[in-house]
Order: structure tokens, then C-alpha cells, then sequence
């Protein structure tokens, strides 16, 4: 059972930062937050500009549930500026690289794997469809519990995975998101002209709660650990150093 809690963020890039923004936050943030915070990365991707805002990156950590979380807030926000000192450098080097963003707090469904689970199954995709679900009130889990049962109907048929599946906290239980690992391009098209023709090859029954529903596309960064099958090292801080 998935006890962790998420941080999901919505990053918006400055000029051609993109590559750059995503080796800082894998290379040189997620190694330092693996041994102050034990929050461990659970992926980084480059939003597909074609189905969403430009240039943006999505970025998504776990942590040790509301405890831990509670713990990584008080390292950063028990002082007088509000950001941990020992990582002026880092976030004036982030802050050249982004103009700002939108983060959101997730708890899992139960039998969303963890980010080590993953890794030791090795289930990359070449790319990725992130889902952003309303609901109606309080019917989040219900709509969780329903989607992660069709889901496995969804993967006989189509290949896409429903790799992972949450609702979104310090709401009224009435917004999900669903990560979806899709094995390559020509998969996605199959399923996407399904959709547009009405045919819903992903959700089934679950669709009667869903008032909304916005999908993007994303595609790995380099060190995101569902494309190397593991965290982000010390070493892995070669080409940009910053």
C-alpha cells in the first residue's frame, strides 16, 4: 500500500532553458533532497508544447507522507526568508532558469506503486499522457478505485499503463490526476483517434464522474528515474554544473 505524499509542480521555462532547467532540478536538487529530506524524484518531463503550455516542465517528488512532508516544510520554511540557506546558490541558479509555477499537493491511490517499485520493474515509456480529472465533490476516490479497475482492461488493449493515480489534497476531494506510460508514438495515435471518435479505451465506467478533463503529453528528462531505472546521483553531475 502507497503511503507516500506528492509534490506535483507545474514549472514555466525562461527562453531555451528547458534542458538546462531539467538537468539542475535531477543532477544537482534531487541528490541533496535524497539525503536532507528522503524526498526521492519521481520523474521530470518536458511538457509536449503542441498539447499544453510552452516551454514548461513537469516535476513530481515523493515524500515520506504528511510527516515527512511536514519535516521537508520546516527545513525550508523555519527561517526569516523563508527559504533554507544552505541553498542560496541552488535557487539563484533556478530562478534564471524559471519565470514561476503551480504546485499541487497529491495523496496516491493505494495501489499506486512507489517510485522505487518502479524503477525495480523497469516500465519507462517513450512518452507519457498526464491527466488532470474533475470530479464532482468528494468523489475522487471513488472515480480512483473505478479508473484503476478499467485500467487493466486499457492495457490489454492498448498498451497504456496507468502507471500512477492520485487525488489532489487541500481540495474538496474533487480533482484527480492520472499518469498514463505509453509505450511509444504510434500507440498514443491509436488511442487518441479512439478518443476523438468517442470511443474511451481508458477509463470506462469510471468516465460518469468525470466532469473535466484535460490531457497533455510528456516526454523523459534524461536522469527521470522511469528512464534510467534509478535516483539521480552525486555523479551524474557532469555537463551542466551549476
Amino acid at each position: 500500500m502507497n503511503r507516500k505524499v506528492y509534490i506535483h509542480e507545474f514549472i514555466d521555462i525562461t527562453k531555451q532553458n528547458r534542458a538546462r532547467y531539467m538537468h539542475h532540478m535531477t543532477a544537482n536538487w534531487s541528490p541533496i533532497a535524497q539525503e536532507q529530506r528522503h524526498q526521492l524524484c519521481y520523474g521530470v518531463w518536458g511538457v509536449v508544447g503542441s498539447t499544453g503550455p510552452w516551454p514548461q516542465v513537469v516535476n513530481l517528488w515523493e515524500e515520506d507522507g504528511f510527516d515527512g512532508l511536514s519535516r521537508s516544510f520546516r527545513l525550508e520554511f523555519g527561517n526569516s526568508i523563508l527559504q533554507d540557506p544552505a541553498l542560496e546558490k541552488w535557487w539563484a541558479t533556478a530562478a534564471d532558469l524559471r519565470s514561476g509555477g503551480y504546485d499541487r499537493l497529491l495523496v496516491p491511490h493505494p495501489d499506486t506503486a512507489t517510485i522505487e517499485e518502479l524503477c525495480a520493474e523497469t516500465i519507462g515509456g517513450e512518452l507519457y499522457a498526464h491527466e488532470i480529472v474533475q470530479v464532482g465533490p468528494g468523489t475522487a476516490w471513488p472515480f480512483l478505485d473505478s479508473a484503476m479497475l478499467a485500467a487493466k482492461d486499457a492495457e490489454r488493449q492498448t498498451g497504456w499503463r496507468l502507471t500512477g493515480a492520485w487525488c489532489t489534497a487541500l481540495r474538496n476531494r474533487d480533482e484527480c490526476l492520472l499518469l498514463w506510460t505509453i509505450p511509444d508514438w504510434e500507440s498514443w495515435a491509436r488511442v487518441e483517434t479512439n478518443l476523438v471518435q468517442g470511443q474511451d479505451d481508458l477509463l470506462g465506467d469510471a468516465d460518469v464522474f468525470v466532469r473535466e478533463r484535460d490531457r497533455i503529453l510528456l516526454v523523459d528528462a534524461p536522469l527521470s528515474p522511469m528512464r534510467t531505472g534509478r535516483q539521480p546521483h552525486r555523479d551524474d553531475r557532469t555537463g551542466w554544473t551549476d
